[in-house]
């Protein structure tokens, strides 16, 4: 069984059990969290739309930390103009405990 799960404007295929990498939450390490579900598949049939109305994902934080860093460097030629910035995106990991329908 998988759920379509949605968050931060991403949407993520998960299963129980699966660490989902996620945009960062509000929570605590340890806290449960509950996820919008879009679609939930058990193998012999998909459900969506108000099928999944009242269905529910429910996972635990595992992680709260940054991505690794990337660097964004922006020029404009002949013109001695440069800029060098270093960006971490945060993200939170949770782990899938539940899938309800």
């Amino acid at each position: 069984m998988y759920a379509i799960i949605e968050n931060g404007g991403k949407q993520y295929k998960v299963s129980e059990g699966d660490v989902v990498k996620v945009e960062k939450l509000n929570a605590e390490v340890g806290a449960e969290v509950s996820f919008d579900v879009v679609m939930v598949s058990d193998g012999a049939e998909v459900k969506l739309g108000k099928d999944v109305e009242n269905a529910k994902v429910t996972a635990t934080v595992a992680a709260q930390d940054n991505y690794k860093k990337i660097i964004v460097f922006k020029y404009k030629a002949k013109k001695n103009e440069r800029k060098k910035q270093g960006h971490r995106q945060p993200f939170t990991a949770v782990k899938i405990e539940k899938i309800v329908l």
